[in-house]
């Protein structure tokens, strides 16, 4: 499949993302330090339900595959997909004494703490029959996030879905999304995560997460430009850096905004729905890229 394979895919405007919901708390007000915190504020969060967030910003028909825990955050997540027109005619209520993921998050720079609840998730509940009941076919482009991928039943059946996809030629993008605390060890996430490589079409992480996949985290970088010998789209994403794309034989070099930041959280997911939103608006990858950036 080309990349301008992928860009026809994409403007069908038909989007499965496959990951996880869950509910964010922030100390306010923005500032706020946890232990100095009297109220919080509650959002959406959880990485593929970020993206959708921001994929349908830009006019995304945006699906999500996953599981909540059925309780009142388990509601609270579902009533925010539909505030945020994220159709989540397939998430399922979890009934297993599980939890949905739960992060409290301090909109702040310095001396950031973002504290990360993932005993039991329900996301990683998703199952085979999940997949098989999703009718994976009916969709043009599949997102998914490597969380999905980081523990049973869940790793099944994410890896059954990208396996039904590229039977389907339905491209699918991965964020690497890399979070160590979820896996059982290093060595196991470069083994399931090059597992899922072999049926992506894009792959974007930053440079720690292509330095899972290489085994050695100074091959980060040669190892995603080795992948894009076979991959048509590649992004190394370096931080304050910049990126470096690899896309079909082309590299392209972006730069950052100068901004003041207030909090780093989010923005992985950020970049990949303002990309693929970009891509459907019209705009080049080149372009597509930059405003994904900003």
């Amino acid at each position: 499949m080309s990349l301008e394979f992928l860009i026809s895919k994409i403007k069908n405007n038909n989007f499965l993302l496959i990951g996880r919901a869950g509910i964010d708390i922030y100390p306010d007000p923005p500032g706020t330090k946890t232990e100095n915190a009297k109220k919080f504020v509650t959002h959406l969060g959880g990485s593929s339900a970020n993206m959708g967030v921001e994929l349908s910003k830009f006019g995304g028909n945006c699906s999500i595959l996953t599981r909540v825990s059925d309780d009142a955050l388990g509601r609270l997540a579902i009533n925010q997909l539909d505030f945020y027109k994220v159709n989540r005619d397939l998430v399922k209520f979890e009934k297993n004494e599980t939890r949905i993921s739960f992060a409290v998050v301090e909109t702040t720079i310095k001396d950031h703490q973002s504290i990360i609840y993932r005993h039991k998730a329900s996301d990683l509940f998703l199952t085979i029959e999940d997949i098989n009941n999703s009718q994976i076919n009916q969709f043009d482009c599949i997102l998914i996030t490597g969380t999905s991928l980081a523990a049973e039943p869940s790793r099944s059946a994410t890896l059954l879905a990208l396996k039904i996809a590229k039977e389907n030629n339905i491209p699918v993008l991965m964020d690497i999304d890399y979070r160590p605390y979820t896996w059982e060890s290093s060595l196991k996430a470069l083994e399931i995560y090059n597992l899922a490589v072999k049926n992506c079409f894009g792959v974007i992480g930053n440079d720690d997460e292509f330095g899972i996949l290489a085994g050695k985290y100074d091959q980060g970088f040669n190892y995603a430009k080795q992948l894009s010998e076979n991959i048509s789209l590649i992004i190394y994403k370096k931080g304050e850096k910049g990126s470096i794309t690899f896309a079909e034989g082309k590299k392209i070099e972006k730069g950052i905004f100068p901004v003041k930041p207030i909090k780093p959280t989010g923005a992985g997911d950020a970049f990949m729905g303002a990309l693929i939103g970009s891509i459907l608006k019209n705009y080049d990858l080149d372009k597509s890229i930059e405003i994904a950036s900003a």
